[in-house]
């Protein structure tokens, strides 16, 4: 009896830390494991090594925001997108098979068609001519009975045979027409695959470009890693409270339109690891696109993996306000949802760029309008400075960020 009450008490111990463990665990980092092993994924077809990758994809982006877990993603993300690539040029494959087939298929039946059509023709006009004899003269042309039934015999199986081909020819119109039209749906999808694999294949480039540009940028350190991470947080924070008016400011004066209020800080500043103009348009509190207001210019469009690479982010400025800083504009990051967003840690820590980052050929910085102009900061362990033009006559704030104030 000793026994079983200490083995029964043994038993309730285990499952009690147990659940003490998993519930006071704060990571549970035995349920959810970033695994860069795809071989488990192997040897699957299409679509379960599809489903099986993606899992592993959403597991990663879902654990812990470390640099091992990121090479890891992009590796799961990368072979994912390879292995789509793989079925849709099958698809496109058996696809355009499909539509020689039916092609084949349609040549026969139009054939077919054009023959049945004249046959039944030539049987109207027949049939028409034997019509144009009157009862009485049909019986006046036979010499006896028998040929008057065997005539008669002949005429119904005639019209009978006439029918049938009538009836073959609205078989074979209706076949064609169905073909036709299964071609046509054929062709639409072979469109659409072939724009999908497009779409793929820049979306497997953009993702090695990515991984690169990761390990590039953390020269392959966790130390590194996690003190970009930390930076991206400070600035977002910051740049979250200032939109929201929590900066610490000081009127410093009013200011004409070509005015120079600020310069661009060179190099590395507070949470900022290279020299760029954040600038952020406010209408009546609210943020918007900086190329609703900006007028069209000379540019360079460096916002993706590569300057030039053809798959950055938007840059359509439809505006009519001059550019704060001189041209040629080198876009560093777009407005929104964006290539970096998408495609690179930065999508760990926001989903949305609030702005847009720019270079130009100086690092000097002039009024769009004329205005009262602001210095301002906000301290998030550093201090990230700024100015705030308010435009006169306007609702429209413009906000220059990781600049010295003028």
């Amino acid at each position: 009896m000793k026994t079983k009450y200490l083995y029964f008490l043994s038993k309730q111990v285990l499952v009690g830390c147990f659940i003490f463990l998993f519930v006071f665990n704060p990571t549970n980092s035995w349920a959810v494991v970033c695994d860069g092993n795809l071989n488990s994924c192997n040897n699957e077809k299409a679509d379960e090594k599809i489903s099986c990758l993606a899992e592993k994809v959403r597991v990663c982006n879902e654990t812990g925001a470390t640099l091992s877990n990121e090479i890891n993603r992009f590796s799961a993300q990368i072979s994912l997108t390879e292995t789509k690539i793989t079925d849709t040029e099958q698809k496109i494959d058996r696809t355009q098979k499909e539509i020689d087939t039916l092609g084949s298929r349609i040549e026969g039946l139009d054939a077919s068609l054009n023959y049945l059509t004249k046959l039944l023709l030539e049987k109207v006009v027949q049939s028409y001519k034997n019509r144009s004899l009157s009862m009485i003269d049909f019986l006046l042309e036979k010499n006896n009975a028998n040929d008057f039934f065997s005539s008669l015999k002949y005429l119904k199986t005639t019209q009978n045979n006439n029918q049938k081909i009538v009836v073959q020819v609205q078989q074979a119109k209706l076949n064609f027409e169905e073909q036709k039209l299964l071609r046509e749906e054929k062709i639409k999808e072979l469109d659409s695959l072939k724009n999908l694999l497009v779409v793929q294949k820049q979306d497997l480039n953009n993702q090695k470009a990515a991984q690169q540009k990761l390990l590039a940028d953390t020269q392959n350190s966790e130390s590194i890693y996690q003190n970009l991470l930390e930076q991206a947080k400070a600035e977002y924070a910051a740049i979250q409270g200032i939109i929201a008016g929590a900066g610490t400011e000081t009127q410093l004066r009013e200011v004409k339109k070509g005015d120079t209020i600020a310069s661009i800080i060179p190099g590395a500043s507070c949470n900022s690891s290279g020299g760029h103009l954040h600038l952020i348009f406010q209408e009546n509190g609210a943020v918007n696109n900086p190329f609703n207001y900006l007028k069209s210019v000379d540019s360079r469009n460096c916002s993706s993996s590569s300057c030039g690479s053809g798959d950055g982010d938007p840059f359509n400025p439809s505006g009519t306000y001059d550019w704060p800083i001189s041209p040629t504009i080198e876009l560093e990051q777009g407005y929104g949802n964006t290539w970096a967003v998408r495609n690179t840690w930065v999508g760990r820590i926001y989903s949305f760029h609030n702005g847009i980052d720019i270079n130009g050929s100086s690092n000097v910085v002039t009024a769009i309008s004329d205005g009262v102009l602001y210095k301002g900061a906000y301290n998030v362990g550093c201090t990230l400075s700024y100015v705030r033009l308010a435009h006169k006559d306007s609702n429209i704030n413009t906000l220059y960020l990781h600049v010295y104030p003028q």
